[in-house]
This record gives structure tokens, sequence and C-alpha cells, in this order.
């Protein structure tokens, strides 16, 4: 793990690392916020994942988070959304496939599958990895997320229920297999055959039984992508069906962007404090 990038940022500092992922089979980069108890001591922590088009700069740049994660101690970490520089024919041509649109899942198809594969990038590489480098709590990890993200923490805190104690997310993809975005990454990605889709829908693994961990949506009614690709009615339907609790904020006039993000995180990290 090489870092490549230093700054210092309210009480801490961000700092930006590369390393080599078996999974992606490519360097990966991502950033992490320590605030100053970092210094001192052992820190909760989350997992920040962006949307398409973002880095793992845009969070930490944009949402002010550092302020909230200073004020409780948490330690922030925020992967890239797919590998880079990689071989990979077609993988620039889009902005929703491709470099900046991983998806958080593993492909099985050619040419995506010897490098898309953030799912398990995060489940089995990044968490370890960030564990064994900094000073986080063990069994105090939470993960949120944005849009293309907020579909990526769900679905991973769903599936990995024993690594999070709460999941939250902004403004997400919540049924990509009913949504255009999802259906062209998921095509692409998986394959036309959609029997490997579910396992990479939150609706799905709900109506599967997924086991119940806290989960707050915040979702803007701004939001130009809301009824067309982000489709959170259809989530919660799924949560009446089954039981599941979820807390979900509709807010008036905000919209997909990060002036949007900025306006409530300090909301979801106490929300997240309240569960570690």
């Amino acid at each position: 793990m090489e870092q490549i990038a230093n700054h210092k940022s309210f009480s801490g500092e961000v700092n930006y690392f590369q390393h080599d992922s078996t999974a992606c089979n490519s360097k990966m980069t991502f950033s992490v916020y320590l605030p100053a108890q970092a210094n001192t001591g052992d820190c909760p922590a989350i997992i920040w994942l962006s949307g398409l088009t973002c880095n793992h700069e845009n969070f930490i740049s944009k949402a002010g988070a550092q302020q909230y994660a200073d004020q409780h101690g948490i330690i922030l970490i925020m992967p890239d959304t797919s590998p880079r520089n990689v071989d990979v024919l077609g993988a620039d041509e889009s902005y929703d496939l491709g470099f900046g649109a991983g998806f958080y899942l593993n492909a099985t198809q050619a040419p995506w599958d010897k490098h898309f594969n953030m799912y398990d990038y995060i489940v089995n590489e990044l968490i370890p990895l960030c564990y064994k480098e900094f000073p986080i709590v063990e069994n105090k990890l939470a993960i949120m997320g944005h849009s293309m993200g907020g579909h990526g923490a769900m679905v991973i805190a769903l599936r990995n229920p024993h690594l999070f104690t709460s999941v939250s997310a902004f403004a997400p993809i919540c049924a990509p297999s009913r949504s255009p975005w999802g259906e062209k990454a998921f095509s692409a990605y998986l394959g036309e055959d959609q029997t490997s889709w579910p396992a990479y829908d939150s609706c799905e693994l709900i109506n599967q039984g997924a086991e119940h961990i806290p989960l707050r949506i915040e979702q803007g009614s701004a939001d130009k992508f809301l009824v067309e690709q982000l489709k959170p009615n259809l989530l919660l339907a799924a949560a009446e069906q089954v039981a599941y609790p979820v807390e979900y904020y509709l807010r008036a006039g905000f919209d997909h962007s990060y002036y949007f993000i900025a306006s409530f995180i300090g909301e979801h990290m106490a929300f997240h404090v309240k569960h570690f």
C-alpha cells in the first residue's frame, strides 16, 4: 500500500492510497479520513461508496463529512468506483458502464470479468486491508453510499450483515434489475440470463429474507432520476411485505447532487453512531 497524497482537513488528515488488488487484477485507489482521535486509540469506521462517474475524491472533497467524523471520532474510507487504467474494450465509451461504473458486483462476462469485481474487492480485500492498516474498532463498521453507491452499500450490507452495524443510502438505485442503469450494467457484466441478477438487487435480497440490518434512505423529491432509475417505492413495498424496518425520508425540493448529500450527511453519520 502506497500513500500518494495527504491533506490536512479539520482536526485530521485525508490520505490517498494505492495498492495492488487481486480481485480487480489492477492497482486500486482509495482515500481515508483519519480524525485526531485515531492518533490515540481505535475508532469506528464508515465506508462510503460513490456513484456513477465518481472516484475516491468526490465524497471527501464535497460532502463536508469530516466535521462530523471529528465530532464522533469516525474513520472514513472511500474506494474508487471501478478499476482504472486497465485494457478493457469499451470501458471508456459511456458514463454508465465501465470506468466509474463498476456497480459493486463481480462481473462474469468477458471482457469485464478479468477486472470488474468490485464486490469481492470491497468485501474481501478493502475491508481486511483497512482493519490491518488503520486503528478501527473491531465490529464497529458501517457502510453508506449515493446512487450507484447506495445500491452497492445496500447490497453489500444485506449480503454481509455480520460485517456492518448499519447501512444508509442517498438516492440509491433500489431495484437495478428494473432500472435502465441497472439493466444496462447487469446485461454487460452478468449476462442476459437474469438468474444471477437478484444477488445484486436490494429489492430481491429483501424479498428473499435478508437478515435485518438498520437501514436509512434519504431521497430528494426533485431528483430527476427518481421515477425512472431509483424507484424507492419498489424497495419500500418489498420491505413492507416482510416487515423489514426502513427509515425513509423524502426531502422536498432536493435533487441528486452533492448539495443534497451535504445537507443530510450529519444526520446519516449520527444514525450510524447510534448503532455502533
